[in-house]
């Protein structure tokens, strides 16, 4: 490592660290997704969610690494096809949740042994994450913005590492909190206004996404 990496990559980590930190804890689909699964199910489906999350950041990173943003730029119409792809998967998701919302739901506990519904957790945690093509756009952009000239390949692994630690903890953080005793009562009794509150909000997430369609 040359001196001006060595002073360049501190500094751009510590900026993508706060650009992509901020991106994270903003409200959106994934938020929604870990919160109404921590509150729903149960602490160990909120933390499977959580990883979900942390692995599509991860796989959105080291995509950007590798030059997704000039693909995009270079074929506009992927773009526009994985946004409305996204847009219409997240819509989806808004229509299961708000069809179940009269549905009673059994409250889960945390005894170890359910893997299945963890691994599902996990599984809805990631392509919720992948299915936005926006967040993939955000870590290209920052990623420009602060990457040095010629980072090494400690400095990439670092980068990766570090959104999954960001989008990892932070979701982990609401699913713990989430899957207290108070914030699932609250849950289970307004479970019908809460799940359509919430499948609403993905729809109309989804549909922004949708008809915000336009080449990079």
């Amino acid at each position: 490592m040359n001196l001006e990496s060595f002073v360049s990559e501190p500094s751009a980590l510590l900026g993508i660290f706060a650009a992509i930190a901020v991106g994270a804890i903003s409200p959106g689909p994934s938020f929604v997704m870990v919160a109404r699964t921590a509150v729903a199910s149960s602490r160990g489906d909120g933390v499977g969610a959580a990883f979900g999350m942390g692995a599509g950041g991860l796989v959105f990173a080291t995509a950007a690494l590798l030059g997704l943003h000039g693909l995009l730029l270079a074929v506009p119409s992927l773009y526009v096809v994985l946004k409305v792809a996204g847009g219409l998967y997240l819509a989806w998701l808004g229509v299961r949740i708000w069809r179940g919302a009269k549905s009673e739901l059994p409250v889960a506990n945390d005894a170890p042994g359910s893997h299945s519904n963890v691994v599902k957790s996990f599984v809805l945690g990631f392509t919720t994450q992948i299915s936005n093509p926006k967040t993939a756009i955000v870590y290209a952009s920052v990623f420009a913005a602060f990457l040095p000239g010629a980072p090494s390949l400690a400095f990439n692994v670092a980068v990766v590492v570090l959104v999954f630690l960001i989008e990892t903890v932070w979701y982990m953080v609401v699913a713990i909190v989430l899957s207290s005793a108070r914030p699932r009562g609250a849950y289970l009794r307004y479970k019908t206004w809460i799940d359509r509150l919430a499948g609403g909000v993905m729809v109309a997430l989804g549909l922004k996404l949708v008809s915000s369609a336009q080449p990079a």
